[in-house]
C-alpha cells in the first residue's frame, strides 16, 4: 500500500516514555478485534478508554490488562446506536485530552439479504455501522485538531470492494467506512490527524455467531490477533489503507491508480459519446 505523503514518521519511530504515549478509545472493545486492539496498544504503553455494551466484560479485560500492562484503563460502557450513549463517547472524544488514538471498530452484520421478511436489522446496521462511526470520527476531529493531531483507525471490510459476496447493507456500510476514511484522510493529513481505514477479511470473531453464520469449515480465516497485528504494522507505516489478507501491495496500487486515471476525466460538458448514439 501506498503511504500518504503527509506524515512520513511513525509512532514507533523513536522511544517514548510510557507516560506521554496518547491515550487510545476503542469500541467495540469487549472482544474480538476490539479486544485484540487493547491489548496490543496496552502492551504498547498506550492509556485506554474501552467502549462496548457489556460492562462486566470491559471490567475483566481491563482489570486484565491493567494486571499485565500497568497502563491505566478507563472504561465506558455505551450503546452506540442509543442517543445519550453515543453522546457520551462523542463528549470524551472531544474534551479528553490525553486521548489521541479512536479505533473505530464497533459494528455488527446482519443474518440476511433485502428478500428477508424483517429489514429492522438491516437499518440498525445504518445505525451503528455509518452513523455511530460517522459521529464519533466527526467528534475525534474536532478533539485532535484543537490538540494538534492524532489517529483514526475505521475498521471497514475487503467486503467494501467485494459487495457481490454478501446480501444486504453490511458491504455497504464498509464501502462507506473506506470512502469516508479515504475523505478524511485527504482532508486532515496535512493537519496532523492520520486516519487508516482496515480492510480485514473473513476474521475469526464473535461477529459470525451474532449475525447467525458459522465460521466452522470456512476457508481462509483468519485468526483475530494476526489480522490487528497486520493492522498496527500498517498503522506503523501510515498506510491508508491496510489490508492484512492481500499479499501483493501492487494489486492495491493499480486498483488505486485506475481510480485516479478516472477522476480525470469525470468533469465533462456533455454526455460520454458511447452514451449518444
Amino acid at each position: 500500500m501506498k503511504t500518504p505523503p503527509s506524515r512520513s514518521t511513525t509512532m514507533t519511530d523513536q522511544p517514548e516514555p510510557a507516560q506521554s504515549k496518547p491515550a487510545a478509545l476503542i469500541t467495540g472493545a469487549s472482544s474480538g478485534i476490539g479486544a485484540t486492539y487493547a491489548d496490543r496498544l496496552a502492551r504498547r504503553g498506550h492509556p485506554l478508554v474501552l467502549v462496548a455494551r457489556d460492562a462486566a466484560r470491559l471490567e475483566t479485560l481491563a482489570a486484565h490488562l491493567r494486571a499485565e500492562t500497568g497502563v491505566a484503563v478507563d472504561v465506558l460502557p455505551a450503546d452506540l446506536t442509543d442517543a445519550g450513549s453515543l453522546a457520551a463517547v462523542e463528549a470524551r472524544l472531544r474534551d479528553d485530552a490525553r486521548i489521541g488514538i479512536l479505533v473505530n471498530n464497533a459494528g455488527a452484520a446482519a443474518p440476511a439479504g433485502f428478500a428477508a421478511a424483517d429489514l429492522a436489522p438491516h437499518y440498525r446496521l445504518v445505525d451503528l455501522n455509518v452513523a455511530a462511526l460517522t459521529r464519533l470520527a466527526g467528534a475525534a476531529t474536532q478533539g485532535f485538531l484543537a490538540r494538534g493531531g492524532g489517529a483514526i483507525v475505521n475498521i471497514s471490510s475487503v467486503l467494501a470492494l467485494a459487495p457481490e459476496i454478501m446480501p444486504g447493507v453490511y458491504a455497504a456500510t464498509k464501502a462507506y467506512v473506506l470512502t469516508l476514511s479515504q475523505a478524511l484522510q485527504a482532508e486532515l493529513g496535512p493537519r496532523g490527524v492520520y486516519v487508516q481505514a482496515v480492510l480485514p477479511a473473513a476474521t475469526r470473531t464473535e461477529i459470525w455467531e451474532r449475525s447467525g453464520r458459522s465460521v466452522d469449515g470456512m476457508q481462509g480465516v483468519m485468526e483475530v490477533g494476526e489480522m490487528v497485528d497486520a493492522a498496527l504494522t500498517g498503522f506503523d507505516r501510515r498506510e491508508a489503507v491496510t489490508i492484512p489478507s492481500l499479499p501483493d501491495a501492487a494489486q492495491w496500487d493499480a486498483f488505486e491508480a485506475a481510480r485516479q486515471a478516472m477522476m480525470a476525466n469525470f468533469a465533462q460538458s456533455h454526455a460520454a459519446a458511447r452514451y449518444r448514439a
